[in-house]
């Protein structure tokens, strides 16, 4: 009974939480209200086919991501720049689909009883820490998206190489995590700094350490979440909303996807789909470092 009233105050807690960030958002879409309705004014006028690519590409990348806590990011930020969208905004329009595709694949998560909470509160703050940080740094310099692109890029290659190294790894005995936090740091930044990364370097060394990965998976997705928002926010003080068509692509297939991938996650051959994840990953990075070079 004590431990059944524990729960539901920790999911309660969770929840509030997930309010609260919601409150945020919708404060962030009052002040940018204008530009939001001018920007959608236009993007209605001006819907083309590549409209439900988006839609395809956000329903693919949240099938992967809500199934193995990774790749949502990364598999739709090189999906994004291989159509030439510049670096800062397919991460800004990979984060901002992110606060509701993640959202709905966390509560998905929570509600199925994925997530344990401990967990989540060592990855929240820090991890929110470094996505600030990290969008910042990457809005900053978005005038060098020429040399951003094949950074990005090689960071893309290098965490496709991540998930398919995951996924031939023999199984390791649990060990205990140190540092979490700092984990999650690093996992933020780079997350917002390459439009992806925080499910391949969060979830991926945790599990690597043996931790459960229903429970891990679980936890990063609804961390995910708010990690999206505060990454999301900081680009659109810096530089403005835009890309509307793809957001809304990337957030309709996603909201398809979340409760699907939600239910599969214990039901998937796992390592088959984290190769063929890592291997698309890393030909679609190659192919835009070589066309950097060349153009």
């Amino acid at each position: 009974m004590e431990a059944a009233e524990k729960n539901l105050t920790s999911r309660r807690t969770v929840l509030g939480l997930v309010v609260a960030a919601g409150v945020l958002v919708g404060l962030a879409s009052v002040f940018y209200f204008d530009v939001i309705v001018d920007r959608g004014s236009e993007w209605l006028s001006g819907v083309g086919p590549e409209f439900f690519l988006f839609v395809l590409g956000g329903f693919i990348a949240q099938m992967i991501d809500g199934s193995l806590g990774m790749a949502y990011g990364v598999s739709a930020s090189t999906f994004l720049m291989s159509f030439g969208v510049p670096p800062a905004a397919a991460s800004a329009s990979v984060h901002t689909a992110e606060i509701f595709t993640s959202g709905a694949s966390g509560l998905s998560h929570l509600r199925l009883q994925n997530v344990n909470k401990k967990l989540f509160r060592s990855l929240l703050l820090p991890g929110i820490a470094g996505a600030v940080t990290g969008a910042y740094l990457l809005s900053s310099f978005e005038e060098y998206n020429y040399i951003l692109k094949p950074i990005v890029a090689t960071y893309t290659l290098v965490l496709g190489v991540i998930i398919v190294r995951k996924a031939i790894r023999k199984h390791q005995p649990k060990t205990k995590t140190k540092n979490i936090p700092a984990l999650a740091t690093f996992g933020g930044f780079m997350d917002s700094i390459g439009g992806g990364g925080w499910g391949p370097i969060v979830a991926s060394t945790l599990i690597a350490k043996g931790r459960n990965p229903r429970y891990t998976i679980g936890s990063v997705n609804l961390a995910e979440f708010f990690i999206s928002s505060a990454s999301s926010i900081t680009f659109f003080a810096t530089i403005g909303v835009g890309y509307i068509h793809i957001i809304v692509g990337l957030i309709l297939g996603g909201l398809v996807a979340a409760p699907i991938a939600a239910q599969l996650t214990r039901k998937l051959p796992v390592k088959k789909i984290m190769i063929i994840v890592g291997v698309v990953v890393i030909l679609v990075s190659v192919r835009l470092i070589v066309k950097a070079f060349l153009s």
